[in-house]
């Protein structure tokens, strides 16, 4: 009984990384930080004046997703900027929103502006 269990293990260890991918996608954070990044690299400060979460929470969530490979992350001065690493994975959402009947997602305005200097310089957020 041991062998199947064995042989069953060998059997599905070639999907392991996309099961870690997955997983990495089914927490809704993560997927509205994703979002917001779609556009470019943005600092943890714009994050939290989007979706209205504490810094510490934000961040939890970016180590998850810099860990999976998802997102990397640059330091200028005080401030850490994320991007995303591989543009694909927004074309695996797009299935997932089209799997489930969803349109494309759209962000609130911020919450609350944002003061990081790179904000600052454009005017704070658009």
């Amino acid at each position: 009984m041991e062998l199947n269990i064995i042989d069953q293990d060998l059997e599905t260890k070639p999907y392991d990384l996309q099961t870690q991918v997955f997983k990495v996608l089914m927490h809704p954070a993560r997927l509205a930080i994703l979002e917001i990044l779609r556009d470019g690299e943005h600092c943890v400060c714009h994050m939290e004046a989007y979706l209205g979460f504490r810094q510490a929470y934000i961040s939890q969530q970016l180590s998850v997703l810099r860990e999976a490979g998802l997102i990397q992350d640059r330091r200028d001065g005080w401030n850490i900027f994320y991007r995303v690493t591989d543009e694909r994975i927004y074309e695996v959402l797009k299935i997932v929103r089209q799997i489930t009947g969803q349109g494309d997602p759209v962000l609130q305005k911020p919450m609350t502006p944002c003061a990081c200097p790179q904000c600052s310089a454009k005017g704070n957020l658009e």
